[in-house]
Formats: structure tokens, C-alpha cells, sequence
């Protein structure tokens, strides 16, 4: 089998010391010519909206206008809507080189883009009846996963069907979430959540598996960094294991901490190779080794708290979502704006920055619960921490976004 095919396109060193040619004069307004572009700027916005908002919401200053509960609502809109817009830029960009063949720009981006919109508006006000809000909601994924099935099917890119499948399970746990909150289903409302981030993270670790070595490797020239296929399918099966364990029923207390320590364990085992410690000195890579490890000590956590009962279970949540989900996104969207827009692979001093506050919040929303008295400000030092990381990539990437790439070429 061929090894793994580059996500975007990595300058080489000649190229980023070549001089580049100006941008065509036509065109200036690039905001819907490649998938990561509005798709990350509107992850960024959302990120950076949602944790504040919710922070009110917990200090009984505003309630959302949903039919979910107030604690549904803002686990639905972080996974819905913040991480699915994520997703949605990442693939759009990677199908496009996995395939050679485009999968949106333009009109059909931006009606991607105003569909997710349309679903976030739905979501939060109290205009449309709970029925035609599920349904607005509901529609991205399957849009998505149309425009993304067009150029996987006409390529016959078999590696790669597999993202179709998650973004079926992504859609499947969003309706359980639907199906609890119009009282089709009780108490799948939290089910969906949990089902979702299970999903999120088979989905991390396939593409972390791929990029994270890989790019260590080209930035650092050693050639003992490296995957071992072994524990790269050992990891994702038993996370997908433990999904489906949490699809079909409540498993066992011993089954959910057996699938999870396996998780953790082979999570933690494969990426002893991938060279972690000489990337300490490259932002855009550290802040990937860094997001990486928080899907193994969150797992670790959910094995613990299903073993010994407390608080570990919280924390194996936001380890896993404030921690994995939020240091991995940030991390891929700056590097990938920065790539696809012919860019040198250096984070801006701010972002940068945006990387250790990131990370700095994400530990402290973990530990929270170890501290129930100061509960309330830890959440708002770590939302803080949070939202003022994606504000600050949302400034400093807005112009690279919005321009055309900086080496003429195209997307």
C-alpha cells in the first residue's frame, strides 16, 4: 500500500526561498476560493463566541432561545457547529488533494457556509417550531458529505471512504441529540453528545496518525520518526469500539474502562515514535504533539472515572474536547491556512501565544472539578483562555484568508 497522502501541500525549502510571483490582479476577494478558508474563519468566530457565551448563561445573565437545555445546547453547538465547521474546511481542502479533482468553491462553498449559518441561527433562537429546527440543523452533514462523496467516488479513492462514514455517524449522533430533545427518544440528548465526541476522535486519531509523524519528520530530517501501522489500527479500532458500545446501550462500567484504558494505552503507544521532543522549538508543531497527547489522558481519565466513579469522568470530557479537540483544530487550522495559501510554515508570533493560552486553558477546564469551591472561576479563566486563543487567530489570519495566495497559484 502507498504511504500516506499529504493533507495540503508542503512547500519545500527551495520553494519557500524562491522568489514568488505576484498575485493575479483580478480575483482580490479570495474568501470562497478553497474550503479551509470561511469554514476556519467561521470555526474561529463560533470558538471564540460560544464559551463566553455560555459562561453567561451559567452566571443566569441570558438563556439561550432553544427548545434543548441550556448544558445540550452548548455541547451540541461546540461539536455541531464549532468542530463540524473544522471538519468541513479540513476535509473540503484534503478530498481536494487526496483526489486532485476540487470539491466546492465559490457559490456551492458559500451555500455550504450559509447552511451550517442557517443550522446555528436555528439553534439558538426560538423563531422556527423544535421539528424545522432539527431539520435545518441536521441538513449540513449530508450536504457535506455529497460534495465530499463527488470526488472520493470519481477518483475511487477507497483510503479515503472512511471519511464519508464518520461524517454518517457525526449525522446519526446529531439526530439521537434531535431525537432526545423533541422527546422522540428521552436521554438521548447526552447519548448523541457522547456518541459525537467518541466520533471526533476516531477521526482525530486517523488523521493524526497520518500528519503529525509526517510533518514532524519534514520539519526535523529524522528519519526515525515513523508510524507503526500495528498500533495506528490497534488505537482506532478500539476507540471505534468504544463508540458503538455507547451507540447501541449504556455498556458495563468494566467494558467502558477496558475499551477505553486499550484506547488510551495504544493511543499513547504509537506516538512515542513520532518525535515529540525535538519539536519543543516549532509552535505549529508542538501544539499538534501537545493536542494529540490530551486524547490518551482523556481516555485514561474516562477508564478511570468509569472504574472508580468521581469527577474523572468530566474531566476525561473536556480533556478530550477543550484539550484534544480544541489544541488539534487551532493547530491544523494554522497550518493548513498557511500552507494552502503559499506560505512560509511559521505561526505568527500571536498565534503562537494563542497556542500555550490555548493550552494553558484546557488544563485549567480539566481540573476544575478537582477544585468544586472555585468551580465557576475556573470555567471562566479557562473560557477566557479559550475564546481569546480563536480571536486571536481570527485577527491574524483574517487577511490571509480572505487574499489570494501569496504564490499565485490558484485556491
Amino acid at each position: 500500500m502507498a504511504g500516506p497522502l499529504p493533507l495540503h501541500g508542503l512547500p519545500s525549502a527551495s520553494a519557500l526561498t524562491r522568489p514568488r510571483p505576484a498575485p493575479p490582479s483580478g480575483a482580490r476577494f479570495a474568501l470562497f476560493a478553497k474550503g479551509f478558508r470561511p469554514f476556519f474563519f467561521l470555526a474561529a468566530l463560533s470558538a471564540a463566541a460560544l464559551v463566553p457565551l455560555w459562561l453567561l448563561v451559567l452566571a443566569g445573565i441570558v438563556r439561550p432561545a432553544s427548545h434543548f437545555d441550556p448544558a445540550t445546547w452548548h455541547a451540541h453547538e461546540m461539536i455541531f457547529g464549532f468542530t463540524t465547521a473544522v471538519v468541513a474546511g479540513f476535509l473540503l481542502t484534503a478530498v481536494g488533494n487526496w483526489t486532485q479533482r476540487e470539491t466546492a468553491t465559490g457559490l456551492l462553498l458559500g451555500s455550504l457556509c450559509a447552511l451550517w449559518a442557517l443550522g446555528r441561527a436555528a439553534m439558538s433562537t426560538s423563531v422556527l417550531p423544535p421539528g424545522v429546527v432539527a431539520v435545518v440543523d441536521l441538513s449540513f452533514l449530508p450536504a457535506l458529505a455529497i460534495v465530499l462523496a463527488r470526488p472520493l467516488l470519481a477518483a475511487n479513492n477507497r483510503r479515503n471512504f472512511v471519511m464519508l462514514g464518520l461524517l454518517g455517524a457525526l449525522f446519526a449522533a446529531n439526530a439521537m441529540t434531535h431525537a432526545g430533545a423533541l422527546g422522540s427518544a428521552p436521554g438521548w440528548e447526552r447519548r448523541g453528545g457522547l456518541v459525537a465526541v467518541d466520533v471526533i476522535v476516531v477521526l482525530m486519531l486517523i488523521i493524526a496518525g497520518r500528519v503529525v509523524p509526517m510533518f514532524t519528520r519534514n520539519a526535523t530530517r529524522r528519519e526515525e520518526i515513523r508510524s507503526i501501522p500495528a498500533l495506528d489500527a490497534l488505537a482506532v479500532g478500539s476507540m471505534a469500539a468504544l463508540a458503538v458500545a455507547d451507540v447501541f446501550t449504556t455498556p458495563p462500567p468494566l467494558v467502558v474502562a477496558a475499551l477505553s484504558g486499550a484506547a488510551a494505552a495504544f493511543g499513547a503507544a504509537r506516538a512515542v515514535t513520532w518525535g515529540s521532543r525535538h519539536t519543543l522549538r516549532v509552535p505549529l508543531l508542538w501544539i499538534l504533539h501537545v493536542g494529540y497527547l490530551w486524547i490518551p489522558i482523556g481516555l485514561a481519565l474516562r477508564a478511570l472515572g468509569a472504574a472508580a466513579g468521581g469527577v474523572y469522568a468530566l474531566m476525561a470530557t473536556h480533556a478530550l474536547t477543550a484539550g484534544a479537540i480544541g489544541a488539534l483544530t487551532l493547530g491544523m487550522m494554522a497550518r493548513v491556512s498557511l500552507g494552502h495559501t503559499g506560505r512560509p510554515l511559521e505561526a505568527p508570533r500571536p498565534v503562537a501565544w494563542a497556542f500555550a493560552i490555548l493550552t494553558a486553558g484546557a488544563a485549567v477546564r480539566v481540573a476544575a472539578p478537582l477544585a468544586p469551591e472555585r468551580y465557576f472561576l475556573a470555567l471562566a479563566l479557562a473560557g477566557g483562555l479559550w475564546a481569546a486563543a480563536f480571536a486571536v487567530y481570527a485577527v491574524a489570519y483574517a487577511e490571509i484568508l480572505v487574499s489570494p495566495r501569496a504564490d499565485g497559484r490558484p485556491g
